[in-house]
C-alpha cells in the first residue's frame, strides 16, 4: 500500500474518530465512536455530490431597462449575486481566512491540529464551546443547507450535528479538496456565506453595509465582514449590535497580525476607525421600484405576469416565482425609459393622479411585439387610498394590460378594424360599397336602446355620414350603419375569430361567454361592446402595422442565465395572422381616420384629422366612442410603432368620460409617437395591390 494511501486512510480514521468525541453531545461509548470511525474508513470515498461542485445557491435577478444598464428592480429570496475571486479585494480573502480557517492554506480540507485542539477544549470545559470546521467544511455545509432541490427537512438533516453527519462533511471536504485549488474554494466560500442584514455573499454584504463593490474595500471594512460570518444574525451591525460587531473586526485584525499578512501599524489605524456604514438595501420586487420612477411598476407588474404564464421557467406559477427569486437572471427589458417618462407625461396632462378617470396607454413596436412604455395616472404602490378611493391615487391592479381585478374597457369604433380585416380575407375590396342609412335594422337580436321590435338597429353619430360609402370612407368617419352591414355579409363570428386571432383576450365572463357560444349572433361586436386593454388594442393594430405578423406583447429584450447563457424565452413570437395584402389594404384605410391618405386618394373625412399633421409622417389608427361616451380610446400607429390610449374609469363604468377628451387622446398619441420616433427615419406604408383595393376575389386565406 503506497504512502499516499496510508496517509489518506489515517487521515480519515483520525477525522471520523476526533470529530465524533469532539462533537458528541454526551459521552457515547469507544466502541460506538471507533464503529463509526471505521465504519466510515471502511466503505470507499462517496462520489461527491454536484452540488459541491457547482453550487446551487439563490441568486438574484436583475431587471433593467432596454439600456441594459438602469435597474428597474430585483427579485430575491436571498440577496445574492455571485463574483469572481478576482473581483473581490485581497485584504477581504485574507481577513475571511484569518477569522475562519487560518491554517486554510496548510490543510487538505480537515485540519487534524484544530480537531485535536477543539477535542482537549469541549473535553476540559464539559461543552462544545470550540469547533473543528475548516472553511472548507463550512463551506460543505453551507451548500447542504441552501440546496433548492430539497425540502427544509432534508436541508436541515443535511447539516444536523450527528457524528455520522461530522464524518461525512469531512469526507466532502478531503474529496472537495482534490477537485478544487484553493482558491475556487475561497471563492465559492466567499459567495455563500451569510453576513447579516439579509446579505449572502460577499458582493451582496458589500453593497449592504458599504454601498460599494467587493473590490473596493478597505482592511476595516473587509475585517468587520470577516467578522460576521460567526454570528450574522447577532452581531450585524444594522440591525444588531454594533458593540459586538466591532469587538470582531477587532479580532479579525489581530489574526491579520499575527499571521504576518497586516503590519501591525495598519491594523491599529483600522482599529481605530469609527464604524463607518454607507448602508443601501437591494430593491426586491416591483413596489420597490425607486420613488422618481414610480411609474414603471406597472411595467414591472406586467412583466411578472408574463414570467409566470412562461412554461420555461416552471410547471407551475409557484415554481416559476421561485426560479426568478433564486435563479440569478440579467433581464434587459424592452421598457425605454425615455419614451416611458414621455407617455407619462401626456398620461397625466390628461388626467392628473388624483382624478377618478384614468387614461392608460401602451406603446407597442410592430414586428417584435416588444413593449416600450405603460403608462397610467396612477401611483403604483400599496398605499391606503381615502376612503371610497378604490383604485386612486394608489393602486397595483393592472390597469394598462388588465387582469386579475381588472378585465379591460370598451374600446367602441376601434373593433372595425376586425370587421374590415375579417370581410378583406373573405375577398371583399376596399371598395366595396353600401349606401348607408342613419339607422340600419340586422338580423341579429337585441335588448336595450339599440334594438328594434328585438333586434339589433344601430344609428350613425350624426346624420353627416349617411349616404354610399366604401371601407375607406366609411372607416374614416366611423360609419356605424356601413360596418354593421359589413359584419351581416362576414358573419360575426368571423368578426370575433379575427380579433381573438390578433390578440384581443376576452377577460370578462360575459364576453368569453359569447365567443364561446353566441359568436354568430354577436353583431354588436364590430361597435367595441367587448372589453379590452390598451395593451392588447395596441398588440392588434401593431399586427396591421407588421403586415399581418401578430407578435404576443413581450417585456424583455433578452435574458440570461446566472452562467450568462441566452434564455429562449426572450425571443419575439410572432406568427403571420392574416395575409400581407389584407392587412397592407386594413392599414390604407386605417390612414384615413387620422387625417392621411390612402395610396389610392380614397379617404374624405376623419375623426382625427389633426394627427397626421401634428406627427408630420405618414400614420395610420382609429378613434373610439362607447355608448354614451363611457370610454373613448384612440390607436394611432406607423410601420415602426403602435400607441393605444383608452380614457376610463376603472371603478364605474358608467361614469362617462365625455367626447371631449378624446381631443385630448389624439394630441398625446401623436405627442408620443412623434418623441418616441423622433430620431427614426420616415417611412411610408406599402400600398396594397390593386386586386384588394377594387376586385371582389375568392378568400385571401393568410393565417
Amino acid at each position: 500500500m503506497t504512502r499516499a494511501r496510508l496517509d489518506k486512510l489515517f487521515t480519515v480514521l483520525i477525522a471520523g474518530v476526533l470529530a465524533g468525541l469532539a462533537l458528541a453531545v454526551a459521552a457515547l461509548p469507544a466502541a460506538l465512536v471507533f464503529g463509526i470511525g471505521f465504519s466510515a474508513l471502511a466503505a470507499p470515498y462517496s462520489e461527491l455530490p454536484n452540488t459541491l461542485r457547482t453550487p446551487p445557491t439563490p441568486q438574484r435577478s436583475n431587471l433593467y431597462a432596454n439600456d441594459g444598464t438602469t435597474l428597474i428592480t430585483s427579485f430575491y429570496q436571498e440577496d445574492r449575486v455571485d463574483v469572481p475571486l478576482t473581483e473581490v479585494a485581497p485584504v477581504m480573502r485574507q481577513a475571511i481566512i484569518a477569522a475562519e480557517d487560518a491554517r486554510f492554506h496548510e490543510h487538505s480540507g480537515v485540519d487534524l491540529r484544530g480537531v485535536v485542539r477543539a477535542f482537549t477544549v469541549n473535553q476540559r470545559d464539559g461543552t462544545t464551546r470550540q469547533g473543528a470546521s475548516t472553511l472548507t467544511m463550512q463551506y460543505v455545509r453551507n451548500v447542504l443547507s441552501n440546496d433548492p432541490r430539497l425540502s427544509e427537512r432534508q436541508r436541515a438533516a443535511a447539516t444536523e450535528l450527528t457524528t455520522a453527519r461530522k464524518i461525512q462533511e469531512m469526507r466532502y471536504a478531503l474529496a472537495l479538496e482534490r477537485e478544487l485549488t484553493k482558491d475556487e474554494i475561497l471563492g465559492r466560500y466567499l459567495n455563500i456565506a451569510y453576513f447579516g442584514a439579509g446579505a449572502y455573499g460577499v458582493a451582496a454584504a458589500s453593497r449592504r453595509y458599504f454601498s460599494k463593490p467587493p473590490a473596493e474595500l478597505t482592511l476595516a471594512e473587509a475585517a468587520l465582514l470577516a467578522g460576521l460570518v460567526r454570528s450574522p444574525h447577532t452581531d450585524d451591525p444594522i440591525n444588531g449590535d454594533a458593540d459586538a460587531a466591532l469587538a470582531r473586526r477587532a479580532y479579525v485584525l489581530d489574526r491579520l497580525v499575527e499571521s504576518g499578512q497586516v503590519p501591525a501599524d495598519a491594523a491599529a489605524r483600522a482599529g481605530a476607525e469609527q464604524l463607518r456604514l454607507r448602508p443601501s438595501q437591494t430593491p426586491n420586487d416591483c413596489t420597490a421600484v425607486s420613488a422618481e420612477h414610480n411609474d414603471w411598476g406597472f411595467f414591472c407588474d406586467w412583466f411578472t405576469r408574463w414570467w409566470n404564464a412562461q412554461p420555461a421557467f416552471g410547471a407551475t406559477v409557484d415554481e416559476r416565482q421561485l426560479t426568478l427569486r433564486r435563479g440569478g437572471f440579467s433581464i434587459v427589458s424592452s421598457l425605454d425609459p425615455a419614451v416611458q417618462r414621455a407617455t407619462s407625461e401626456q398620461v397625466r396632462r390628461i388626467y392628473s393622479v388624483d382624478d377618478r378617470r384614468a387614461a392608460p396607454t401602451a406603446v407597442v413596436q410592430p414586428g417584435t411585439g416588444r413593449v416600450l412604455a405603460m403608462a397610467v395616472n396612477r401611483n403604483y404602490g400599496v398605499a391606503a387610498n381615502p376612503a371610497g378611493q378604490k383604485n386612486h391615487p394608489n393602486t397595483v391592479n393592472q390597469l394598462v394590460a388588465g387582469g386579475g381585478a381588472i378585465e379591460g374597457y370598451q374600446a367602441g369604433s376601434t373593433f372595425k378594424v376586425f370587421t374590415m380585416l375579417a370581410a378583406l380575407e373573405s375577398g371583399l375590396p376596399l371598395s366595396t360599397e353600401f349606401d348607408a342609412p342613419e339607422r340600419i335594422l340586422t338580423d341579429y337580436s337585441a335588448t336595450g336602446a339599440a334594438s328594434c321590435d328585438g333586434y339589433w338597429c344601430p344609428r350613425n353619430a350624426n346624420a353627416s355620414m349617411d349616404g354610399r360609402h366604401s371601407m375607406w370612407t366609411a372607416f374614416g368617419e366611423s360609419v356605424n350603419t356601413y360596418f354593421a352591414w359589413l359584419t351581416e355579409r362576414v358573419g360575426a363570428d368571423r368578426v370575433v375569430e379575427m380579433a381573438e386571432r390578433l390578440g384581443i383576450v376576452f377577460r370578462s365572463e360575459d364576453d368569453a361567454r359569447l365567443a364561446r357560444h353566441g359568436a354568430r349572433e354577436w353583431g354588436p361586436f364590430t361597435l367595441g361592446v367587448s372589453a379590452t386593454t390598451p395593451l392588447d388594442l395596441a398588440g392588434a393594430y401593431a399586427a396591421v402595422a407588421a403586415e399581418g405578423s401578430w407578435c404576443a406583447p413581450l417585456p424583455v429584450v433578452s435574458i440570461a442565465d446566472a452562467a450568462g447563457r441566452p434564455v429562449a424565452a426572450a425571443r419575439p413570437n410572432c406568427r403571420q395572422a392574416v395575409d400581407v395584402d389584407v392587412a397592407r389594404a386594413a392599414a390604407d384605410a386605417a390612414r384615413c381616420a387620422v387625417g392621411d391618405q390612402s395610396m389610392y386618394g380614397q379617404c374624405a373625412r376623419s375623426t382625427a384629422e389633426v394627427l397626421r399633421h401634428q406627427l408630420g409622417r405618414p400614420v395610420a389608427g382609429k378613434t373610439g366612442s362607447s355608448d354614451g361616451y363611457a370610454t373613448e380610446t384612440v390607436v394611432a400607429f406607423t410601420p415602426q410603432l403602435a400607441v393605444a390610449s383608452i380614457a376610463a374609469n376603472p371603478d364605474d363604468p358608467r361614469d362617462a368620460v365625455g367626447q371631449r377628451v378624446q381631443r385630448q387622446l389624439v394630441e398625446a398619441v401623436g405627442e408620443v409617437l412623434a418623441f418616441a420616433l423622433r430620431d427614426e427615419p420616415v417611412r411610408d406604408f406599402v400600398p396594397p395591390s390593386e386586386t384588394t383595393a377594387f376586385r371582389l376575389t375568392g378568400a385571401r386565406a393568410g393565417n
